[in-house]
């Protein structure tokens, strides 16, 4: 039996699904999935010590790629100086001020654990400092899986959403509203609906749960302007766009500055770490200081924030996301002609080391476009892929990430795979 089947099957009777998060399961693909023994660069070894090509990276963390050396330096420095101390270390400090540097709408921050815990924690900081209940956000972003998330759009603009998971009463999505993204009708109107009821909006500028979806510029805009006329806050979602799309994260490229950012992934560099932030008086609402209370245990862990601020360092040197673009777009564009000589439909769009790819005809701009996309046909890209050594999103609604450590000869390697690989769909 194959190793890594042998692995699942043994999963399975010790953990749901035999996975701790679920599209590591290759449920939306089929197949058994691969148990990762060992990783080094662009590149990870599964437990029949077989190597793929990573564009998962971790679900977007490892931009420099697997054990950059510096950073395994900073790791096991920190690791033999302590794990864990609940007090206060000076490496907070410099993380928070390395991420601030870069990121100018943010005066302040707060380091945790996990993006869930930092998008949930933006959204009640924004409901303490507004004394208001109601929030828009939009289908087809991912915010974690905090209850008041985990919604669907409703029947109506004069509904609310609906819960997407059991175990989430109706009760407690009652003040979320679900609009389509990128439709500045339905924005316009649930604001004029609900715009002095609304403590924020939430959104991923460019979202990375329906693949690669960019908010319009004009969408983007309006969004700033409906928030600033009826007093809510602007979070911009940035977990995964973060110092992943460029230094200063989506915001940067867009031109709009929100309220609060919640950021994740590669503040940590692979680590347990994320951070959600604002401006002095925003911040200033949260306990030790404010009203709104957010604690954590393992909030500015030791070894995190040492792989974080390594991490930081490096990727904030001159010309780091120049080159990173440059990898990003040689694999996307390839794909693209690879595509077009097997008369395929495809589509890509990237921004900085984040990317995404649609088997379609023109690039879907919401959910409800994307999926329309043909599942068939992309699980067939995928496992073709993946039994020539090159792992993608084991799902048709995830973003595919590029690091620095990927060369062109790598990037070469996948794209004559997929050459091959189009011929069959």
């Amino acid at each position: 039996m194959n190793l890594n089947t042998e692995l699942f099957e043994r999963a399975c009777r010790v953990i749901p699904g035999g996975v701790n998060s679920p599209v590591r399961a290759f449920k939306a693909v089929g197949g058994t999935p691969r148990f990762i023994s060992r990783a080094q660069g662009a590149h990870f070894w599964d437990a029949e010590d077989i190597r793929y090509t990573d564009y998962i990276s971790s679900w977007g963390p490892m931009i420099l790629g697997h054990g950059h050396p510096t950073v395994v330096e900073a790791v096991i420095k920190a690791a033999q100086t302590g794990f864990s101390f609940g007090a206060p270390t000076e490496r907070e400090i410099e993380l928070a001020e390395e991420i601030l540097k870069h990121i100018p709408s943010m005066q302040m921050v707060r380091l945790v654990s996990s993006g869930t815990e930092a998008a949930m924690s933006a959204i009640r900081l924004a409901r303490g400092a507004t004394g208001r209940k109601k929030l828009i956000k939009f289908e087809g972003c991912y915010h974690g899986h905090a209850d008041a998330l985990l919604v669907k759009a409703g029947s109506g603009l004069a509904t609310f959403g609906n819960p997407t998971s059991a175990g989430v009463p109706q009760e407690v999505t009652q003040h979320t509203i679900v609009l389509e993204y990128n439709n500045l009708t339905q924005l316009e109107e649930a604001f004029s609906l609900h715009g002095k009821e609304l403590a924020c909006l939430i959104i991923e500028p460019i979202a990375g749960n329906m693949n690669f979806v960019r908010a319009s510029a004009s969408f983007a805009k309006r969004c700033r302007e409906l928030c600033s006329v009826y007093g809510a806050l602007l979070i911009f979602d940035e977990v995964m766009t973060g110092f992943r799309v460029a230094l200063g994260g989506a915001q940067s490229v867009m031109g709009v500055t929100p309220d609060i950012t919640v950021l994740g992934k590669v503040i940590g560099g692979g680590m347990p770490l994320a951070a959600f932030g604002g401006s002095i008086e925003v911040m200033s609402q949260l306990a030790p200081l404010g009203p709104v209370y957010q604690a954590g245990t393992l909030s500015g862990n030791p070894v995190a924030t040492a792989c974080g601020l390594a991490t930081l360092k490096i990727i904030s040197q001159p010309n780091f996301y120049t080159h990173l673009s440059q990898q990003t777009k040689r694999l996307t564009q390839g794909l693209e002609s690879a595509a077009r000589q097997s008369s395929i439909a495809l589509q890509t769009d990237s921004e900085g080391g984040m990317f995404g790819f649609f088997l379609m005809d023109e690039l879907p701009q919401n959910h409800a476009k994307v999926m329309t996309t043909d599942n068939s046909r992309f699980n067939r890209f995928f496992h073709g892929m993946l039994e020539r050594g090159h792992y993608f999103a084991p799902a048709l609604y995830e973003a595919g990430f590029v690091s620095s450590a990927h060369t062109n000869s790598d990037i070469d390697a996948t794209i004559a795979a997929a050459s091959e690989v189009f011929q069959t769909l």
